[in-house]
């Protein structure tokens, strides 16, 4: 027997900001957040909603930057921790409003990471008076090229706002911790030939049929799995579009494979570019769009602290995620959120509500033992 319940309520306090409760349920926090539709580039209804429930928080400073919303303690303590998470989706696809299943939040958004993102909201709320400074980061444009990021623009133009010694994604970890993650990279592989009317074909080059090759070498690659620091990260490289041809009766001369690289924490962005130009070298490789992998991290004794505080065994972060912005300034950095991982981005994209629980429960003990 499945039973749903109605999402929760959202009464505009005033005009096209929707009314946040931070203190109730984490569970219905999560689906007034996942039902405020913010896909990247589109979050300022979402910061909006945030800002004004976080203005009402008095042990709280608020500080609002683009769409970014950063929510600080100042207590005087002898360690700050950075709690963040991003508030843009992926596209929705028919998957919202949220609903509730026996206990499963469905709908974009839940995984990643309206649920993290709750969590850190009651958080802020509920604990005036942490055992260590907190600064609540919630920051747009994580799904996106990675210049838009806002965390990224944070640590480029407000550099004292993610000051720390420590910090924690939300990201989904099915409510372990995760350590470091994985690079990305994004390439075009070009192939060229030369332009010809379809009808007289032997006349030209076919620069799609040459991307046969390209295709070839993805097929054939058999991606890496590495020891980190006590972690393994599985590689990934995989075409992920292609593009060629100007009209149904040209021979093209120009066909672009683009290609992403997911690659383990041993390897610099410069070793990632190196390797990819090794295996594409008959062609023209253009980098689009790269960002770096980062090391789990976990030996630093505040990143020990935090997982002997909130248990579990850690495990490898497949994907990338902002930790790797935190360990680029020096800041050890870890993921913990709600979620399956494995269900971010997915059309049936869905959070358990223990899993949220489990963290809040988790991160309230380590910001008050």
């Amino acid at each position: 027997m499945t039973s749903a319940t109605p999402g929760p309520d959202l009464t505009d306090p005033a005009p096209d900001v929707a009314k946040l409760d931070l203190t109730g349920s984490v569970a219905d926090l999560t689906r007034a957040l996942c039902d405020i539709p913010s896909v990247s580039g589109d979050e300022q209804a979402i910061a909006d909603a945030v800002e004004a429930a976080l203005r009402e928080v008095a042990h709280l400073e608020v500080i609002r930057d683009g769409n970014c919303v950063v929510a600080r303690t100042q207590l005087g303590r002898a360690e700050r921790v950075v709690i963040a998470g991003h508030i843009d989706t992926v596209p929705i696809a028919g998957n919202l409003p949220t609903r509730t299943l026996d206990g499963v939040i469905h709908g974009r958004g839940t995984v990643d990471m309206k649920g993290g993102v709750a969590v850190a909201l009651n958080l802020a709320a509920g604990v005036p008076e942490p055992t260590r400074d907190v600064t609540y980061v919630f920051y747009d444009c994580e799904e996106i090229e990675a210049v838009r990021n806002g965390l990224g623009r944070l640590s480029r133009e407000r550099p004292e706002l993610l000051q720390a010694d420590f910090a924690v994604l939300g990201e989904p970890t099915s409510a372990v911790v995760e350590g470091g993650c994985q690079g990305t990279m994004r390439v075009e592989v070009t192939t060229t030939g030369t332009a010809a009317h379809s009808a007289r074909s032997w006349m030209g080059s076919n620069a799609i049929h040459h991307a046969g090759a390209v295709l070839d070498v993805l097929n054939g690659y058999r991606a890496r799995q590495i020891e980190v620091d006590g972690l393994v990260y599985r590689e990934g490289l995989n075409a992920v579009g292609i593009s060629g041809g100007i009209a149904g009766n040209v021979i093209p001369d120009r066909c672009s494979v683009l290609v992403n690289y997911r690659f383990a924490p041993d390897k610099s962005l410069a070793e990632a570019e190196a390797h990819l130009r090794e295996l594409f070298g008959a062609w023209e490789v253009t980098v689009t769009d790269a960002s770096p992998a980062a090391r789990p991290g976990l030996n630093a004794p505040v990143a020990a602290h935090f997982v002997a505080a909130v248990g579990g065994t850690p495990g490898p972060k497949y994907g990338w995620t902002d930790v790797a912005l935190f360990s680029g300034l020096g800041i050890p950095a870890v993921n913990f959120g709600p979620g399956n991982p494995s269900l971010a981005h997915k059309d049936d994209e869905h959070c358990p509500e223990s899993d949220l629980t489990t963290c809040l429960d988790a991160l309230r003990r380590y910001l008050t033992g």
